[in-house]
This record gives structure tokens, C-alpha cells and sequence, in this order.
């Protein structure tokens, strides 16, 4: 083979580039970095021609299926390079490679002539060769004009009842998952015995098959797809299974697999795989020494085709450095970890869980309750090879860069939920330097680190800009930040930047020991506003502004972490301090979404509903009364698991109203959205089953009633089981209850998600006055010295001594070592008192039911620190904001990474004297004078007019 075209060019070099994907727009954002581009000028270095099949610059296909949701297609698209650094030639795609010539001819007819020529044409969907597959109503799922195809057929007409996908891999998955949206019945046939049988084992495939039928997708595994049925209009009917089965259909979505784009190579004589894909070396290179190919097309030189796209972007960094440098860099195979989120089931493989390496070894966790299953594949001496995960992914950031290599630590710390005998998770100090934390971008622990100590870097943002670990699937943030904590990046010890040295127990205890009414007050005595202390600050000087002396509230900065915080602890004091609601004056323009609205924000910027239905006891006129509200207002509803209906789908000017007759009916808030008392789950107890000691219902409706509405540093669920037998799971919350034939067993402290716990047990046999002053005294005790967003069970282990904490809470709140039992029981009896539903406050309140409006008219209907969405002239929704001092900023109200109409109900604050905007979905804030994300600068939000008489 001859030399291949390799270093910088000193003179101006033509590079065609046949094909625009995610992988080719890496290989130019590589060069362009490496400042091996030319410019518009001229001047050494590759001029870049690209050709394009779509009609679309490169976008985003891992989130593809975010279009069916509200995403935006122009918002998945790539970060474009500078203006004139390449030609992108859109929607005339290569035609005809002639590589003696060095030419490539497009289907325009126009010849572009080649110094290199690199070759990024990707895969294309299989579609079985079966009857009726191309009947109208069959369609792919690869490109956005698929989403597109897909999205108008079924709103055409009557829409579609039923859809079924050819395929259980990651593609046929997310196919399916865009269905449901769709609101279809959904299918999924895959050929193989299980789901995903390149990802996950049967074990792992039977734990997503769970969790996945529970949510109404029905699963076909064993059987193949044989014929498409058609009536007589030639639209799909139904499709047929290998097993003669007929599954009534409007729509085939075929997602079996894909296979490499090689026409073009194998037409210009290139040597070409068995199966397919474009023969490489080492260096992406082709049989042709001026041709390259990099992701989908290539076949390496281990002989795999990669269907991921983290591989390809090493592949384009391997060409990159070939055309730009030395060339040291090779491609010789790539980790093919994955983790995802499909269909709401968390799935994560590594390293290769499926070596028939003689004598490994299998480490399994398996809960069917829970749809949870983790294995770990041990070599004969001790290398973890390879593991899978599904229903719980946590460990996944931990266990990844170890692969290959021996643990840090036994296989039950990575595998078993927290309390089960799992021991501490190792830190990042446990990892070489040499060890791939982000397998997307291939950054090393050691290129994290350099890049820490060289740019002074405190954050995990910090971290992605520098080194883009962390801007692809996002797997390894949480290891990101255990590496900046491993480096000895000081945290900050307060809240944020304005309570620099408080924490939210400290805050807590000042607004109750001083008596402090507002976010105002706070911040002139103990705040610092913008790196400037202000007025009172930290002197502990009052304040009359918003608390309470008739002055009009002046909102000063805060930010999105702070606001929600002291917001919270107000809600908690309120019966302490005489204050009435969490929207009056000043306490709106704290919230965060879902307290604004007193609903759950959604990913579509839609909200749900849930009444609070105590201990699950509901009557038949109430159930018929939800189903009115549901098919009234067109609500999807389902039954939570802790035994309430959540309605969704419901608009923000809706809600008053679907309050309205739920309140008739007899009911009131449930408070889901807070961080609040959820639930307490009961079982049937003494009333009906023959095993039940106690009656578990009342007491969870007891339970549930008393301690509604009481704010607290994170979620509260309770649980009351009538007997032993524990069919309430009373022992994975953070109050349970368990019946004994000597009275009641209190356990607290427990919980589910991602890291379960077992409760502890607090006391035994006790009556239900003795319980109820141990719970008082238990949550109020939390209150006080919890800190932000901390779970009962983190607490208890944050509060140390013998038992991991429960000796020490045993002391505080039944023995009262401190003194202070009868003051928390004090307290809680008074937020009994002072209960009062949410809803029926905002429903009483004309200036809250105003916020619930979709638009307002004009600025002068905007209040300090709190967002609206208004429609401009032009018809642009935009957010307007207005600052303390009366400056009105106006943004696109389309949060770019979710694609909802949401900004105007973010936060809005200040972060290093900027402000900012904080989008409610996942908290990215923008600079509200530029656009621009502080947290990923490549986005922006539209700066536009703000309207007259600002």
C-alpha cells in the first residue's frame, strides 16, 4: 500500500467529505481544532467540500425520539464550525467515487476533485424482505424525515389505534417509546428470544421485558414478522408472526438492524467486508491510500462494523490526527458500553458481560419487584470483564472504567441497594489515569485531571467544556465530579454564591430563631447579593421590606439553588412566622415550577394532577368524577404506586379548573410536587385480609392527614403494613409502619429509587398515641438539620455514631437527650392547626389565579423575579423577565434542550452578578442579557424585541 496523505498541509489541499452525520461533523470539529482548515482565505491547510444526502446540516440522532416530544428538528442540530471553513453542500449527495481520477461526482451531475477524500456515509435501516413492507403505513426509523413521515401519517385521518415495531434493540426500543407518544397501542416483535440480545442477557432482558409490559407495551420475542397485511386501499392492517399470530395494525415501524452504506466504495473497487462495511487498517484508511472511512460504513481492522456513535467519533479523531499531525493515533477496536434510558427503564452493558473466558465468574442481583437485575462478569483472577445493568444504573459510572481491570472493591458494593450489606462505593482515587471515563469523547481520569489543575476547574461544567467528557450520553458525569472531588476541589461549603457560608439547616434556624418573613429580609441580613454585601448584609440588621410593615416587597437576586430552599423552610414555618400560602407576595417569585403551579412539570411542558387520595381509600362517586375530569380535559391517567391516580397532560391554565371539580368531589392537593409528605401507602389490613393485626388503612389515612402539606428538605413517603407479612413495603420508606400483635413497630428512614435502603427500626409495640409523638418528634427533627434535597436516608448517615445514625436519632427523639421533644411535638401540632389545602389558597386568591394565564398582555402585568410568556407582534412566544430594579429582559420562551415552551416559568436570579434564567426542566441557566447557557456556551436562547412600554 502506498503512503497515505498524512500531516499538516502546507499548502492549500482539497478534503471531500461524503456524508454530514454526527461522526463526519466530528472529524471537521477535530480538524477545525487542530487548526488544519483552511480558512476563507486560503492559506495552508484541507479545504473542506462536504456532501450531504439530507437537506439538514448534521444533527443530533441520539435524540431523535426528543421530536416526538416537543423537541424542535433545528434544535438537535450540531454546533456549526466557523463561516468559511467548510462547503457544505446539502441534499446532492456523492453519486460516483473514481478513485484514479480523484474525483467525486454528485447526483447534480457537479465533480468535485479530491486530495483525500474520507468517506462518512453511515448505515441504513434493514427492512425484511416480507410481503407488504413497503405498504403505505411501513415506514424506518433513522433520519429526521422519517420522524417526519411517521408524525404526519399518524395525524392523518383518524390517527392510529395500533403500531407495532420490527425489532427489541436500542432502535426498536425508542421506536417503540415514540409510538406510545403518539398515543398508540404499541407492539414490539424481535426475532430473538429477548429483548436487546446484543446488550443484555436473559436475566437483564426479562427484568426490562417487566418493566416495559407494565406500561402497556406488548412484547413478542421468539417470533418474526412474515407479512404485512393491507386492505384494500393498500394501507397496513395487520401484520403477521412466523408463529401465525396476526396483530391488528395501522402502522409498521421496521427497526431490525442496520447495515453499512458501502455502495459507493464497493462501485469504485475498494476492498469490502464479507457482511459488509468498508475495509480499514488502523488508521481508517481504505485499500486506497486516499480514501478513508470512518463510524457505520467501516469495517475495522478487528473486523467489527461499530453501530455506536462514541467508536465513530474515535475514528474521526484517528483521521483527524492523520490528516493534521503525525498520524501516531490508531483505531483498534472501541468499548461499546452504552447507557440509557429506554421506554423509562434505565439499561447500561460494559466491557463484555457475555466472555466465555474459562472459569469467570457471575455476580448477580436480581429484584423482580422492582424490575431490577445487575450482573458482573469476573475473570479467573478477579478483572471485572463486563457487567449489565437494567432498572437501576447507578453503579454504572463506577464500574465502567474498571473494566478489564480488578475492583476496588467486593462486587456487593457495586451490586446490592444501600443497607443491604453493600458496602462504600470506591472514589475516583481508585482509578488509573490511564482508565476511559467518558467513552463517548475516549477522556481519560488523567486528561480530567490535567485539565482540573491546568484551568483551575471547580465544576463538573468546567470539566465538559474543556474536555467534552460528559456532553454525550452523560453516563459519567457522576464520575466527573468524584475525580474534581478526588483532586481535592475545595467545595463550597454554603448554599451558593449569596449564602456563601450557611447551609440550609443554618438558614432554617435563623429564619426561625429571628423571626424572618421573606426571601428580603433574609438576604439583607445574611446574604450576599452579587459579590456585594449591600444594605444590612450579614449585620443582622432587620428590615422592614416583605415582612409584613406594609412596604412593598423589592426582590433582590437569589438564584435557582437558594430561592426554592428558603422558599421550602418558609412553607415549613409558615404557622411560626404568619404567613398564609406559599404564592402570597414575594414567596411566588421563589418557587420553582412545580410549586408555582402546584402541579408536576412534565417533559412536554405539560403538567399532571394528583389528588391526594390518603391511605388509597377512595370511593366510586370519586373515581367516576376523575374519569369525567380525565375525558373531559383529555387527560392520560394511571395509578402511581402509591396508590393515587395521577392525571397528565393537563395545561397550566387548565388547572384551576380541574381543581375546581376535584375539590366538589371531595378532594383536595396531594402535594406531589413538593418536596413535601407524598403519600402512605397502606394494605387492607384487619378490615379484609385474615392475616392483618392492625387496621392499617385508618392509620395511614390518620398518618397522611396529620402531616399533609408540611415542607420538608426532600420527598416524605410513608407505608402502614397490617401484619408482618409487609404487603404495604412499609420498610422502603421514609416512615413505616408495621402492625404487631403488641401495637406498632415504627421503622424510619428507608427508601426505593436508585440507591434503596431498608428502614431501621425506631421502637416497638406502641400504642398510636406513642407513635404519633414519635413521628412528630422524628420529622420535625429532620426539618431542622436536614440539608438541600437530602433524603431521610442520607440524613441518618450523615448524622454518624454507632448504627450508622439510628443510635443517635434513638437518643434525640426517644430518649430527648437534647431537651427538645416537647417543643418538636409543639411544633408540629401548631402545622396541623395551620393546615390548609393549596389548591382551594390559590382558587380564593385572585392575584395567584392570574399567574395561571397562558400569556399576559404587556410587561406592565410582570412581577419582580418572576417570568410570563407573552406573544409578540411578529407571533413569537417569548419570556419576558423583569429584574428588582425594573429592567426587562425578553428570550425565546423554547427551552433549547427539551423543546418546551417553558422559560418564562423558570427561576429567575443571578449568578455571578449575571442574570440569569434557569430553564424548569433541568436547571440550565442563560444569560438573560446575551442568550447564551452558561452551562453549555454552544447554546442559546433567542434574544428578541422586548415589547413597548417596558
Amino acid at each position: 500500500m502506498a503512503a497515505a496523505p498524512a500531516g499538516p498541509a502546507q499548502q492549500t489541499r482539497n478534503l471531500v467529505l461524503i456524508g454530514h452525520g454526527m461522526v463526519g461533523h466530528r472529524l471537521l470539529e477535530a480538524l477545525a481544532e487542530r487548526d488544519a482548515l483552511a480558512g476563507p482565505d486560503g492559506g495552508p491547510g484541507w479545504r473542506a467540500v462536504v456532501l450531504g444526502e439530507e437537506d439538514v446540516p448534521a444533527y443530533d440522532r441520539v435524540h431523535l425520539s426528543s421530536v416526538f416530544t416537543g423537541t424542535e428538528p433545528g434544535d438537535l442540530g450540531l454546533p456549526a464550525l466557523d463561516d468559511g471553513l467548510v462547503d457544505l453542500r446539502l441534499g446532492d449527495p456523492a453519486e460516483h467515487v473514481d478513485t484514479a481520477a480523484r474525483t467525486v461526482t454528485t447526483t447534480s451531475g457537479a465533480v468535485v476533485p479530491y486530495d483525500v477524500l474520507v468517506m462518512a456515509t453511515g448505515s441504513y435501516p434493514f427492512v425484511p424482505p416480507i410481503p407488504g413492507a413497503d405498504a403505505a403505513g411501513c415506514f424506518t426509523y433513522r433520519t429526521l424525515y422519517d420522524v417526519d413521515a411517521l408524525t404526519a401519517y399518524a395525524g392523518a385521518g383518524d390517527g392510529i389505534r395500533t403500531g407495532v415495531v420490527v425489532g427489541g434493540g436500542l432502535l426498536g426500543l425508542e421506536a417503540a417509546g415514540a409510538l406510545r407518544t403518539l398515543g398508540a397501542t404499541t407492539h414490539v416483535v424481535e426475532f430473538a428470544s429477548r429483548l436487546m440480545p446484543l446488550q443484555v442477557d436473559d436475566g437483564g432482558a426479562a427484568a426490562l421485558r417487566g418493566t416495559i409490559e407494565s406500561m402497556g407495551v406488548a412484547v413478542h420475542t421468539g417470533v418474526g414478522a412474515v407479512e404485512v397485511d393491507v386492505d384494500a386501499d393498500g394501507r397496513v392492517r395487520s401484520l403477521k408472526l412466523s408463529d401465525g399470530t396476526r396483530i391488528p395494525a395501522d402502522l409498521v415501524v421496521f427497526s431490525a438492524g442496520v447495515r453499512p452504506r458501502d455502495r459507493l466504495a464497493r462501485e469504485a473497487g475498494l476492498a469490502v467486508g464479507d457482511r459488509g462495511g468498508v475495509v480499514v487498517d488502523e488508521h481508517c484508511r481504505t485499500s486506497d491510500p486516499y480514501v478513508y472511512a470512518v463510524g457505520e460504513c467501516a469495517q475495522t481492522c478487528d473486523g467489527r462494523v461499530y453501530g455506536l456513535v462514541a467508536p465513530g467519533y474515535q475514528m474521526a479523531e484517528v483521521v483527524a490526527d492523520r490528516l493534521a499531525g503525525p498520524g501516531g493515533s490508531v483505531f483498534t477496536g472501541a468499548d461499546t458500553s452504552t447507557k440509557l434510558k429506554l421506554l423509562g427503564a434505565d439499561v447500561a452493558s460494559f466491557g463484555d458481560p457475555f466472555s466465555d473466558v474459562p472459569r469467570a465468574t457471575e455476580i448477580v442481583f436480581s429484584d423482580g419487584r422492582e424490575g431490577v437485575y445487575k450482573k458482573l462478569l469476573l475473570g479467573p483472577d478477579g478483572q471485572l470483564l463486563g457487567g449489565i445493568l437494567v432498572g437501576d444504573a447507578e453503579a454504572y459510572g463506577s464500574l465502567r472504567p474498571h473494566a478489564g481491570r480488578q475492583l476496588p472493591a467486593p462486587p456487593t458494593a457495586f451490586l446490592l441497594p444501600s443497607g443491604d450489606g453493600a458496602g462504600q462505593l470506591p472514589g475516583a482515587d481508585a482509578l488509573a489515569d490511564d482508565a476511559v471515563v467518558c467513552s463517548c469523547h475516549n477522556v481519560t481520569k488523567g486528561a480530567v485531571r490535567e485539565a482540573i489543575a491546568e484551568h483551575g476547574l471547580t465544576d463538573v461544567g468546567g470539566v465538559k467544556r474543556c474536555t467534552k467528557a460528559g456532553t454525550g450520553c452523560g453516563g459519567c458525569v457522576n464520575t466527573l465530579q468524584a475525580v474534581l472531588d478526588a483532586a481535592g476541589v475545595e467545595k463550597r461549603r454554603g448554599l451558593c454564591e449569596h449564602f456563601p457560608e450557611l447551609g440550609r439547616a443554618e438558614l432554617y434556624e435563623l429564619i426561625r430563631t429571628e423571626h424572618i418573613r421573606s426571601f428580603t429580609e433574609l438576604m439583607e441580613r445574611h446574604g450576599t447579593a452579587d459579590g456585594d454585601s449591600g444594605a444590612g448584609a450579614g449585620t443582622g440588621e432587620a428590615s422592614d421590606l416583605g415582612s409584613g410593615s406594609g412596604s412593598a416587597p423589592r426582590p433582590v437576586s437569589g438564584c435557582t439553588v437558594c430561592k426554592p430552599v428558603v422558599a421550602n423552610v418558609l412553607g415549613t414555618l409558615a404557622p411560626e412566622l404568619g404567613l398564609r400560602h406559599v404564592l402570597e407576595g414575594e414567596q411566588a417569585a421563589l418557587q420553582d415550577s412545580n410549586d408555582l403551579f402546584l402541579a408536576n412539570l412534565q417533559k412536554d411542558g405539560t403538567y399532571s394532577v394528583v389528588p391526594r387520595v390518603p391511605g388509597g381509600e377512595i370511593t366510586a362517586e370519586q373515581l367516576i368524577v376523575i374519569g369525567e375530569v380525565a375525558r373531559d380535559h383529555g387527560l392520560y391517567s394511571k395509578i402511581t404506586g402509591g396508590q393515587r391516580i395521577d392525571l397528565f397532560g393537563a395545561r397550566k391554565e387548565e388547572l384551576p379548573g380541574i381543581w375546581r371539580r376535584l375539590i366538589a368531589a371531595g378532594f383536595e392537593s396531594g402535594q406531589a410536587y413538593g418536596k413535601s409528605l407524598r403519600t402512605v401507602k397502606s394494605c387492607v389490613g384487619s378490615k379484609f385480609c385474615r392475616f392483618g393485626q392492625g387496621d392499617s388503612v385508618q392509620l395511614a389515612i390518620d398518618l397522611e392527614l396529620r402531616y399533609r402539606g408540611l415542607r420538608a428538605p426532600h420527598k416524605i413517603k410513608g407505608g402502614v403494613s397490617g401484619c408482618l407479612r409487609e404487603c404495604a413495603e412499609a420498610r422502603g420508606k421514609d416512615i413505616g409502619v408495621i402492625a404487631t400483635a403488641g401495637g406498632w413497630n415504627l421503622y424510619v428512614c428507608g427508601n426505593g429509587g436508585t440507591s434503596p435502603r431498608h428502614a431501621d427500626l425506631l421502637a416497638s409495640d406502641l400504642s398510636a398515641a406513642e407513635l404519633f409523638a414519635l413521628i412528630d418528634r422524628f420529622l420535625m427533627y429532620y426539618i431542622r438539620t436536614g440539608e438541600r434535597l437530602e433524603r431521610t436516608s442520607a440524613w441518618l448517615e450523615r448524622l454518624g455514631g454507632t448504627g450508622g445514625g439510628i443510635e443517635h436519632l434513638r437518643e434525640v427523639v426517644v430518649e430527648d437527650s437534647l431537651g427538645i421533644c416537647a417543643e418538636l411535638e409543639a411544633q408540629m401540632e401548631r402545622h396541623v392547626a395551620a393546615y390548609r389545602d393549596e389548591w382551594q389558597a390559590v382558587l380564593e386568591d385572585p392575584a395567584a389565579l392570574e399567574r395561571f394565564g397562558p400569556h399576559v398582555a404587556g410587561v406592565e402585568f410582570l412581577e419582580p423575579g418572576r417570568g410570563r410568556a407573552t406573544v409578540l407582534a411578529d407571533g413569537t412566544e417569548a419570556a419576558l423577565f423583569k429584574d428588582g430594579a425594573g429592567e426587562v429582559y425578553a428570550v425565546g420562551n423554547r427551552d433549547p434542550f427539551s423543546g418546551a415552551d417553558v422559560m418564562a416559568d423558570g427561576i429567575m436570579g443571578t449568578r455571578g452578578g449575571v442574570p440569569v434564567v434557569a430553564s424548569p426542566m433541568h436547571k440550565q441557566e442563560f444569560d438573560l442579557r446575551t442568550g447564551v447557557c452558561l452551562d453549555d456556551p454552544e447554546v442559546a436562547l433567542p434574544l428578541l424585541p422586548v415589547p413597548e412600554g417596558a
